[in-house]
């Protein structure tokens, strides 16, 4: 890190990752000094950050290294993946991010950083009110009582509580931000971990206009997507609010996967068919984003249109899978 004793310093963990990426470019941007961990580079561009430490943030002293000499720190760092990956490996997933989240928040604790906002999910919230596609708009409160998504959903929510006991106990500023399916350019998009708006415009990318492409479930299942920009403008304005309790960030724009199919297909100006197969994982039925408290706390919330973020979205995976031309992978929704 730089001594530059003028500029705000930050720690992004998971700084290669898709948001983690963009966060780092935004900090930058903002006149922060800034610190990326990862347990690999970006894949896609070099970082700017002034430092990127690539490191195991599962072992602890890892972790102590990385949160020195840092004021701030946005804890993106989680194994993760689309609904094919996150149904298929709970041991996994729980493991490795129990081992993550405890290491990285004792580690700040440690280090006296002023500031730990850690990156929750919408996967947080239970089952039973995501029973059907027209669902009625999640609020911070309905999480308990508790029936998280098995595995990551349930690892998140303890994370939250254990922020929340850490602000109690040793009154350290933490926050916790529930994402609600985040897209946009230098995202995962092929391999299996992608989420639904990045295999979407990677299966129409490569098919033929004509062609029919394969979707996870009958494509009525339901989401609200938020685009990177306006995930990392309010990833900082959360950290920088004096609101501790976890806090939603998403749009509240439903739409279900067929009609992403549809808004891709039309950017790309392609006719496509749809190959439903139900006996793929498709996630909840219905989830969607009450951003009335997110309002409240910001006077602010996303404003981009899924129709508009799609746009540079597909832009960017297009021209990815013409140079790659990789192999198509089904598509699925968190």
């Amino acid at each position: 890190m730089e001594n530059d004793m003028s500029r705000k310093s930050a720690l992004v963990t998971g700084a290669a990752g898709f948001i983690g990426h963009h966060l780092v470019k935004y900090l930058v941007r903002k006149g922060y000094d800034v610190r990326g961990a990862d347990i690999k580079p970006p894949a896609f561009e070099a970082s700017p950050a002034s430092d990127f430490a690539i490191c195991d943030l599962r072992d602890f002293d890892n972790c102590r290294a990385v949160t020195a000499d840092v004021e701030e720190i946005y804890h993106l760092a989680a194994d993760m993946g689309g609904i094919g990956y996150i149904s298929g490996s709970h041991a996994t997933i729980a493991i490795n991010n129990t081992l993550i989240n405890a290491h990285m928040i004792q580690a700040a604790k440690k280090n006296n950083a002023k500031r730990f906002l850690f990156s929750s999910s919408a996967c947080i919230y239970p089952l039973y009110l995501q029973t059907k596609p027209d669902v009625t708009p999640l609020r911070e409160e309905d999480a308990w009582p508790a029936q998280p998504e098995e595995g990551y959903g349930l690892e998140k929510l303890f994370m939250e509580k254990l922020c929340q006991y850490f602000h109690e106990d040793y009154g350290m500023e933490t926050r916790s931000v529930r994402f609600h399916n985040v897209y946009g350019p230098l995202g995962t998009y092929d391999g299996g971990r992608e989420k639904a708006p990045a295999a979407i415009c990677r299966k129409i990318a490569l098919a033929q206009d004509g062609d029919t492409i394969e979707i996870w479930g009958d494509g009525q299942q339901t989401r609200s997507f938020m685009y990177v920009d306006d995930c990392v403008e309010g990833i900082f304005r959360i950290m920088q609010s004096d609101h501790a309790a976890p806090l939603n960030l998403g749009t509240d724009e439903l739409v279900t996967v067929d009609q992403l199919v549809d808004t891709v297909a039309a950017i790309a100006g392609k006719r496509v068919g749809k190959a439903h197969d139900v006996s793929k994982p498709q996630g909840v039925r219905g989830r969607n984003s009450d951003n009335t408290r997110l309002r409240e706390v910001l006077g602010w919330e996303p404003t981009m249109m899924v129709r508009d973020g799609l746009v540079p979205t597909y832009a960017w995976i297009e021209a990815q899978v013409r140079a790659e031309a990789p192999m198509p992978h089904a598509i699925a929704a968190e």
